[in-house]
């Protein structure tokens, strides 16, 4: 079955997380990804392994449906085989250090005078303009910067980063988003574009809903920990056998979840007070409201405590650990975790794709070695033989 994106080219200079999560959804889309590492490997895929000369879990996480290809940028003959390719790639991305494409000659100006038809792709910390501009940036800075770490903690405790990759992922994922809009308008230009995405910007649009308060108060937004100060009940209740992990989050929108919850903790009179009718009402209550919900949620495991709230239509979600995420049987059935097998590292399970397509499933693909592709891509691409390969590598090219 043809894929959504078969016959878009893109060349991926990306490393790390932000740059690899924008092409890792284009791979899974159909799209011929080609990952270019340095001969010594995306720090990614060296610097972060838990053991030394294994690729690392990182990389094998955020390069799924990639093929992979080693070329020397820094060699006068890799900065023209990377353009010679680029003449004929729909897509180029990178997440290089501010200015590093330029300083290689391989610049917005320069791919898109070998290619005018070419979508060059940048995710940057803070954007090519602006102040900020010239600064380095990694996903705990951007939270920083973005306003995510002053409004995630407890009410008493410091700023705390938010696990999730807001930045990070959060940047590749508009990247990607960019990248499609521009390959539809191409259809219709015939022109490729300049695409920029920085990572405080995306953490700002996803956090963009808690920024109320400044409306609302001409306050800072607080840290409120699990709760909310729009809403009750929404928490973390504790549940047996009371491990790190047993608990099970609660949050009523509406007054039949409010009744039926009121219900299954035995104390229905209150479903029916008018004075905790309303879940912003309900706020002042919160003590009480919580006492009562924990004294509840103790009384089970937290899959029991689901099971019974979400089965009477009250919305819930045990606290899973990352074991569990990988081995619950939901996203097993539903065929996102996906068992594969890698060379050296053997049989894991895999998240695959969350976006899905009637006609064009993902069909999950593990990330490549450390130069895999060299002779696939480069044969097709440049019409290289194994005598030149060969060539290349002994000259530190590839």
């Amino acid at each position: 079955m043809a894929k959504a994106l078969e016959g878009i080219r893109v060349l991926d200079l990306t490393q790390y997380e932000a740059g690899p999560s924008a092409t890792q959804m284009l791979g899974w889309l159909g799209a011929d990804v080609i990952k270019i590492e340095p001969p010594s490997g995306e720090q990614g895929r060296t610097a972060l392994s838990d053991k030394r000369g294994e690729d690392a879990w990182f990389f094998l996480l955020l390069n799924s449906n990639k093929k992979g290809v080693t070329l020397n940028l820094k060699s006068d003959r890799g900065r023209a085989m990377f353009r010679d390719m680029a003449k004929t790639a729909d897509v180029v991305v990178e997440n290089l250090g501010p200015g590093a494409m330029d300083r290689l000659g391989l610049g917005w100006e320069t791919l898109s005078s070998l290619n005018p038809r070419l979508i060059v792709a940048s995710v940057k910390g803070f954007g090519s303009t602006g102040p900020y501009a010239e600064y380095k940036s990694f996903e705990w800075i951007a939270q920083a910067m973005a306003g995510a770490m002053s409004m995630t903690g407890s009410p008493d405790g410091p700023p705390t980063k938010a696990i999730g990759g807001l930045a990070d992922t959060g940047a590749g994922l508009h990247t990607a988003i960019g990248i499609l809009a521009a390959i539809v308008q191409r259809h219709t230009t015939g022109r490729g574009q300049r695409l920029e995405v920085a990572q405080q910007d995306s953490v700002v649009n996803l956090l963009r809903i808690h920024l109320r308060e400044s409306y609302q108060s001409g306050k800072p937004s607080p840290r409120l920990g699990n709760r909310s100060m729009a809403a009750s009940p929404s928490n973390i209740y504790r549940c047996r056998p009371f491990g790190p992990n047993d608990y099970v989050f609660v949050h009523c929108a509406t007054v039949e979840m409010w009744k039926t919850l009121t219900e299954i903790c035995g104390r229905p009179e209150l479903g029916d007070d008018p004075r905790y009718a309303d879940r912003r009402d309900r706020v002042q209550f919160i003590d009480e409201i919580d006492a009562m919900i924990e004294a509840w949620t103790e009384k089970h495991t937290k899959h029991e405590a689901m099971k019974i709230l979400a089965g009477a239509g009250v919305p819930c979600g045990a606290v899973l650990d990352s074991n569990e995420v990988l081995a619950d049987e939901h996203l097993r059935q539903r065929g996102f975790i996906v068992e594969l097998e890698h060379p050296t590292r053997g049989k894991f399970p895999m998240p695959g794709n969350p976006v899905r397509l009637s006609d064009s499933p993902t069909e999950l693909v593990r990330a490549p070695l450390l130069g895999e592709h060299n002779a696939e891509v480069y044969g097709k691409a440049l019409g290289l033989g194994e005598a030149d390969l060969a060539k290349l590598k002994r000259e530190g090219v590839i």
